[in-house]
């Protein structure tokens, strides 16, 4: 299944593969947009609306009954595309706000807050997705949703969802005229302890991000 064919008119439109398919596609473009950087005040507000859409996709991969592959071992759908130019532009255009604290699984306890990126989630998240996308183009179907359910579950889904948190915080500081702590040189090859936590570094004010980023702070 070529790029042409992809939303062909015989293909029906309330199939549910169809509509996961549409639904992946629809992100695959739009974050690819919003890294090319041509429109940098709209790129946080803008990866809300489409990490919050992904995982819509992704919900109704969870609930639905396990999707079993046609053949026993996954077929070679060819190279991965490279990501790092895309992770790069997103990390430039995300700089003030690219690294945040994510807890990596709820229900374990007292696991302390790791830092991640943004922009390596959503490079990461766009990389599972494109291998599913390689299967449903080459006609695939079956694959392509076993693999976007399974990946769902082992990686996209919960690294989605901790970007959509970090996304709708940023958003959430600056409507709510909050400041944010800045965090100070903190990088994700770093651990992430209570002394860490006590950020002395000075505050980055919500005015100060939000204009390079597309958000407007309450009055």
């Amino acid at each position: 299944m070529s790029d042409a064919t992809l939303h062909a008119t015989h293909q029906n439109p309330d199939d549910f593969a169809v509509q996961i398919a549409d639904q992946i596609e629809s992100f695959l473009v739009a974050v690819t947009e919003v890294a090319k950087g041509d429109e940098p005040e709209s790129a946080v507000p803008f990866l809300l609306l489409e990490v919050s859409q992904l995982l819509l996709a992704g919900g109704r991969l969870g609930a639905h009954e396990d999707i079993v592959p046609d053949e026993r071992y996954e077929p070679d759908s060819g190279p991965e595309p490279d990501v790092d130019g895309l992770r790069e532009n997103l990390a430039r255009l995300l700089e003030p706000v690219d690294v945040y604290s994510e807890v990596f699984d709820p229900y374990e306890p007292r696991k302390a807050p790791v830092p991640a990126r943004i922009s390596d989630d959503l490079a990461d998240v766009i990389t599972d997705l494109r291998h599913g996308m390689a299967h449903y183009r080459a006609g695939r179907t079956t694959e392509a949703l076993w693999w976007w359910q399974f990946s769902y579950f082992s990686n996209w889904g919960s690294t989605a969802s901790a970007t959509l948190r970090a996304l709708q915080s940023v958003v959430a500081h600056v409507r709510l005229n909050q400041p944010l702590e800045e965090l100070d040189g903190l990088d994700t090859d770093q651990g992430m302890g209570d002394d860490t936590l006590e950020f002395e570094a000075g505050k980055v004010m919500a005015q100060e991000i939000a204009r390079p980023l597309g958000l407007r702070p309450a009055q």
